[in-house]
């Protein structure tokens, strides 16, 4: 898995902040050999992220854990569906029980809500991203769930894609002089993304040699200059428009020509997905 090991230090941190020393009231109640079977289910209907990480978790607690899950993450599932049986011993059952339903709740609530956005798009070329607006340490399932939903992913950091905003413009003395400066720091693979907020900086961005042009928070019209500009240079040049995008305006924007819409509410305004735990002995 990708990122396994950020996601490993993740688990790690969750288990120390939720049990640390122990589960003191399982501990002084429950035998801790008692077997018993969990089923994780729906009570909405949404889409399904994050069951390889639930599994991860339990599996820190008992290494015999059989794990039946009755979809796959990227499945719709409706409300009152049994999304997964999870056999163990009952103590472990209760000590993975709310770090495992915060973690799939979370991640499956991000990809309910990208498949909304996903499908306001299906009729058009363009695509769906996320951004770094992302709860700390979470970054990695925020955006897996993300991609679950239909979703495409962005940068994943500040290491991976040079974004070149309005302070680094400033600093440098504008935009061709920012690309120049980062375009001798950086391995060629790298993509250089330069944001524009009018169309004399769209065009400074094409002749500095951009890779992806971002449309800040420019209005449909602006846009579609800005796209047949891009266009029209003969250049292989992506752009993404960013900026209070929602549901509602989707589709007009898609239809500006831009390739990418980000959309930070995907990660940043997040409403967990309604799942139940029932825990039954044998």
């Amino acid at each position: 898995m990708q990122y396994e090991n950020l996601i490993n230090k993740l688990i790690d941190l969750g288990i120390e902040e939720d049990i640390n020393t122990g589960d003191i009231t399982t501990d002084s109640i429950i035998p801790e050999s008692l077997h018993a079977t969990a089923t994780m289910t729906a009570k909405q209907e949404g889409v399904i992220s994050g069951l390889e990480i639930v599994k991860m978790v339990y599996d820190r607690f008992q290494k015999d854990v059989i794990f039946t899950p009755y979809f796959k993450d990227g499945d719709h599932v409706q409300k009152g569906d049994v999304i997964v049986k999870i056999e163990a011993t009952y103590p472990t059952l209760l000590r993975g029980e709310r770090l495992s339903l915060n973690i799939f709740q979370r991640m499956c609530g991000i990809a309910t809500e990208t498949a909304k956005y996903v499908k306001e798009l299906a009729d058009s070329n363009t695509q769906l991203l996320d951004t770094r607006k992302t709860a700390p340490g979470l970054r990695v399932l925020d955006k897996l769930a993300v991609k679950h939903g239909g979703g495409t992913n962005h940068r994943m950091g500040l290491y991976d894609m040079a974004m070149i905003k309005d302070n680094h413009i400033k600093m440098a003395g504008g935009i061709t002089k920012a690309v120049e400066q980062v375009r001798s720091r950086i391995d060629c693979g790298i993509k250089i993304e330069v944001e524009t907020t009018n169309l004399d900086e769209v065009r400074e961005a094409i002749a500095a040699g951009a890779d992806i042009i971002m449309f800040d928070n420019m209005s449909n019209e602006t846009m579609s200059e800005a796209s047949a500009i891009i266009k029209a240079s003969g250049k292989d040049i992506k752009t993404e428009a960013s900026g209070n995008m929602n549901i509602p305006r989707l589709k007009e924007v898609a239809a500006t020509g831009v390739d990418f819409i980000s959309v930070g509410a995907l990660t940043h305004t997040v409403k967990a997905m309604d799942i139940s735990m029932n825990i039954q002995i044998g």
